[in-house]
């Protein structure tokens, strides 16, 4: 036995089947001149196409693979691999090379020089305006609504210490986004920025429904306004309609204002519903509060995360 550090390097597989062979061939390419021992982990998430009987020639002392008994989504992939891989560190990374294998020195590079993640930050990515509008919105929007420190074109090429592996299978929610998740846990962050090439095999598996999951999964695990919207929209309703409802009836009935005077017994009739309607949306505000409480019970995520303890 060496004592080289171990790296496992974890890859989640959806309809790859062209792509597996040759991905492989330049990943150990890649990692041969590196003095590591590497463990690759493919999670193969319910693939309809002949990627599990590509996956099974490549299986070797280095490769594993999990396969899922049907598709539960990358997420859940990406969990899977972190859940059952034995390194010092963990890098994920996609097989359609649209995540740049010759960064993966400079990812393990980082780690070793004290960071406990290392993000990939993708500069450029060659996607259609929807792609790109939906992106800038949900980094805009999560950055005004959470606590947690969501950093822009993140993506889940990412490098995690062994500490922040342990923290992050600690971890118990369902609907996740894994990249939210790790964010939320803190611990030291570097970063490397790369240009997203073309994808050189097959469809990316991300189509726009499951990227407007995956945005609403990181709103409701990230923050808790989504579900204080009501109150504070009828907060918002109370305030108005309440001040110019008094408006109304002191002017038609204490002071005789022309304006006041104008609104007919149907028009003050809405204005009180509306009122009532602000009160309704109130109390399903804090009635929220409540089931706030709930949500973070259900989550039960740990209450800290330690990294020294000395």
């Amino acid at each position: 036995m060496d004592n080289k550090k171990i790296v496992s390097i974890i890859i989640p597989i959806f309809n790859e089947e062209k792509n597996i062979p040759s991905f492989l061939v330049a990943l150990k390419e890649i990692i041969k001149p590196l003095d590591y021992n590497f463990e690759i982990i493919f999670v193969n998430d319910g693939s309809r196409d002949n990627s599990q009987l590509e996956l099974e020639k490549i299986i070797d002392e280095q490769v594993k693979v999990i396969e899922f008994s049907r598709n539960f989504g990358k997420e859940i992939a990406l969990t899977a691999g972190l859940n059952n891989c034995l390194g010092d560190s963990a890098l994920m990374i996609d097989a359609d090379f649209q995540h740049p294998l010759e960064f993966i020195p400079e990812f393990i590079k980082k780690w070793e020089n004290g960071a406990e993640v290392v993000i990939g930050i993708r500069e450029k990515n060659n996607c259609g305006p929807i792609k790109h509008v939906g992106s800038f919105l949900f980094y805009k929007i999560i950055k005004k609504i959470s606590s947690v420190n969501i950093t822009p074109n993140s993506t889940d090429f990412r490098l995690l210490d062994r500490q922040v592996i342990d923290a992050f299978n600690g971890l118990s929610e369902k609907n996740r986004m894994t990249r939210a998740l790790i964010d939320w846990l803190g611990f030291k962050r570097e970063y490397i920025y790369f240009n997203s090439p073309e994808r050189i095999n097959g469809k990316a598996s991300y189509n726009f429904f499951k990227l407007v999951n995956l945005a609403f999964n990181g709103f409701v695990s990230l923050s808790l306004f989504p579900l204080r919207l009501a109150g504070y929209l009828g907060l918002l309703i109370i305030f108005f309609d309440g001040f110019f409802g008094l408006y109304v009836f002191l002017g038609k009935y204490l002071f005789h204002w022309a304006f006041a005077s104008s609104f007919t017994g149907s028009a003050q009739l809405a204005i009180l519903i509306t009122f009532l309607v602000g009160i309704v949306l109130t109390s399903l505000g804090l009635m929220a509060l409540y089931i706030a409480n709930i949500h973070h019970e259900v989550l039960d995520r740990p209450l800290y995360v330690v990294r020294k303890n000395k």
